[in-house]
């Protein structure tokens, strides 16, 4: 199966799916890990114009193919904010034969969100944390596949356990 998660940055993506490979066993395929090892090999950076956002993309793109034709299930994690990024998923999911599953997280709440993104420390060597102003201004596109939608300033294990609900879904 192919999981992938969409959702503004803060809204809590890296979180759900990060558990959601604990539980399920499943590698974390993370777009923003390989945009910072692009701009670390000296391959555009914040502010150049060279798209290594969409570069990265199609890195995680080839690497989850690799592992789906091996029969190995997998989760991407990305903001996937634009139809193109989701498009890009179910064609890879019908060329490898297996089930997709949109999740998209949300924050509804402005105060937790932005407090989320201020205090967030990933740890992604050369990664720039976007700001509030950043998410705030960024586009993201009405959805057009099923998918669930997580609040995730519900309880975490609620949200787990309804997470995992829908992943077992025919």
């Amino acid at each position: 199966m192919l999981i992938a998660m969409a959702g503004l940055p803060g809204s809590g993506k890296s979180h759900l799916a990060a558990r959601l490979a604990d539980e399920l066993g499943v590698p974390v395929v993370s777009v923003d890990p390989i945009e910072a090892a692009m701009w670390r090999a000296g391959v555009g950076g914040p502010g150049d114009p060279l798209p290594t956002g969409l570069a990265a993309y199609v890195v995680a793109e080839a690497i989850a193919e690799e592992n789906l034709r091996a029969g190995r299930s997998l989760i991407i994690d990305a903001v996937n904010a634009v139809e193109p990024a989701r498009g890009q998923w179910r064609e890879l999911a019908t060329r490898t034969g297996v089930p997709l599953r949109f999740i998209e997280t949300v924050c509804p709440d402005p105060e937790t969100h932005h407090s989320r993104l201020a205090g967030r420390r990933r740890d992604i060597a050369g990664f720039v944390e976007p700001t509030w102003e950043d998410v705030v201004a960024r586009y993201y596109a009405a959805w057009v596949d099923d998918h669930l939608t997580v609040d995730t300033t519900d309880d975490d294990a609620a949200t787990l356990r309804r997470t995992l609900g829908y992943l077992q879904e025919p």
